[in-house]
């Protein structure tokens, strides 16, 4: 009994070493989540009147699924930005019309989640909507994807115009029929918006804001988007007729990566 003894006398003694070590160890914490400087605001507390369809929290994008980073519908700007914005929709709301966003500041994990799908060619789930005539090895040489992207700045965002009384968008279905984004507007997805010849997030150069295959009325809506937005200081990117960066930007070289929620802008106003 006296070698039993002394065996289970070592073992509580380095049990109560191993509880000592344990005890003593630092707690491993969850590296917090950055915040956005003063400097950003949320769109609504500026402009509540202004419409917001956020796409990439959704499954309605051109992955097919919801984006890293977004956790709230919700547009995040700059406030030079925001304050611009809010010009341009009084401006319009007297002619009948509102602003609708699509997407405003993005994340850096969002576009690192783009890059990502880019280069995963097995992953065509929405090509029949979003890319039906690009190649998906040539979206990064043709533009539609990069690895920093101007959104993470937080002056730019993706819009269109709505005229009102506004009439609501119906819920994307996921697995619902594709239709190429550059069908006629009565036979694409069903989007409150005017008629700008494609849907937004369209990978065709028929999205480019002055292609001159796009005529009447359509191109007509491109250009009355793009004069009242230029009179409020946004620069269009000739590529994307959705997409305008207001300038000077407040932050031209930094990308930021704060979540797109609203606590990342808690008591900004």
């Amino acid at each position: 009994m006296t070698g039993i003894a002394s065996a289970f006398r070592v073992l509580a003694a380095t049990a109560a070493t191993l509880l000592a070590v344990t005890a003593a160890a630092p707690v491993a914490q969850a590296k917090p989540e950055p915040k956005a400087p003063r400097e950003f605001v949320a769109l609504r507390s500026v402009d509540p009147t202004i419409i917001q369809e956020m796409r990439y929290p959704t499954g309605h994008d051109f992955m097919g699924t919801p984006v890293d980073g977004y956790r709230q519908s919700l547009c995040i700007l700059t406030r030079p930005a925001a304050e611009a914005l809010h010009r341009a929709q009084l401006r319009l709301l007297r002619q009948g019309y509102s602003l609708k966003v699509y997407d405003c500041y993005r994340p850096q994990r969002a576009v690192d989640h783009f890059v990502r799908w880019a280069k995963d060619l097995d992953d065509e789930t929405v090509k029949g909507e979003f890319y039906p005539q690009v190649d998906k090895t040539r979206l990064f040489a043709d533009g539609y994807i990069a690895e920093k992207s101007g959104h993470s700045r937080g002056s730019t965002v993706d819009l269109t115009l709505v005229r009102l009384p506004a009439l609501p968008t119906r819920p994307y279905r996921p697995g619902e029929e594709l239709v190429p984004c550059y069908a006629p507007q009565a036979d694409r997805f069903p989007d409150n918006s005017v008629d700008m010849g494609t849907g937004f997030d369209c990978f065709d150069t028929l999205s480019h804001t002055d292609d001159p295959r796009v005529q009447g009325v359509q191109r007509a809506n491109r250009q009355f988007l793009k004069k009242t937005l230029t009179d409020a200081g946004f620069v269009n990117l000739a590529e994307e007729w959705w997409h305008y960066t207001f300038k000077p930007e407040l932050f031209p070289d930094t990308y930021f990566d704060f979540p797109v929620a609203s606590r990342s802008v808690a008591g900004h106003r």
